[in-house]
């Protein structure tokens, strides 16, 4: 029997226009949430700002805001700036580093109890508050509230192989899949990061980014994961 397609109503759009339609309006929300919740960020909290800043630089008198550059939505460059919490030169791991730490450094580009931290930056780490000047990034456009972490390239394109276009389709994120299922405690040896970051590229949504966001605030104030 010859199988015939459901009538459309008249004006209705066909389910591939449907679901682009949503795709809009969702990317729609997601910016305009992003800009707001930024903006009022950098207002309300400019006082905590200051305060991070003048610690830091008591600590050894470097610099405040650390930027490295890494993977943007589309492959572009951007810059994410960090309040400071490793010591001056620590991106000279030939120094700074033991060869095994050099070793775990390669396979997760995390280290456990990373010497070249300080003090100030161990707490800062702690509480997550080393991110904040990356509210500045989610103002501008280079981040998202949610989304999967910015990658340096070599990272990408190591750890991702043949998904790297597909994780950088989407604007990177503050938080995300990661930082709400345990951060250092989901490695890339595993598999487990790439899996979690990747379902969220298939699976973004309103519903899934307010999940994140409430899991990584229960998260935060557990410290669970946080190195």
């Amino acid at each position: 029997m010859k199988q015939t397609k459901p009538k459309r109503e008249a004006g209705e759009e066909p389910p591939e226009q449907r679901k682009g339609s949503g795709r809009r309006a969702y990317r729609a929300v997601k910016r305009g949430f992003d800009i707001i919740s930024s903006f009022f960020v950098l207002v309300l909290f400019g006082w905590l700002y200051l305060i991070l800043a003048l610690a830091v630089k008591c600590c050894d008198g470097g610099s405040v805001i650390y930027r490295q550059k890494r993977v943007g939505k589309g492959g572009k460059d951007i810059y994410i700036p960090k309040f400071r919490s490793m010591k001056l030169n620590a991106d000279d791991l030939e120094k700074s580093l033991t060869e095994e730490q050099r070793e775990q450094y390669k396979k997760e580009y995390k280290i456990d109890h990373d010497p070249r931290v300080t003090k100030v930056g161990n707490f800062l780490r702690k509480t997550s508050l080393d991110e904040l000047p990356q509210i500045w990034s989610i103002f501008k456009g280079d981040l998202s509230v949610v989304g999967p972490r910015p990658l340096l390239r070599e990272e990408l394109e190591e750890k991702y192989g043949d998904s790297a276009d597909k994780l950088v389709s989407v604007r990177p994120g503050l938080i995300g899949m990661w930082a709400a299922n345990g951060r250092s405690d989901v490695t890339y040896e595993s598999g487990k990061r790439q899996e979690l970051e990747l379902y969220y590229v298939d699976h973004c949504s309103v519903k899934l980014d307010l999940k994140i966001i409430f899991k990584t605030i229960g998260g935060v104030i557990r410290r669970k994961g946080a190195k």
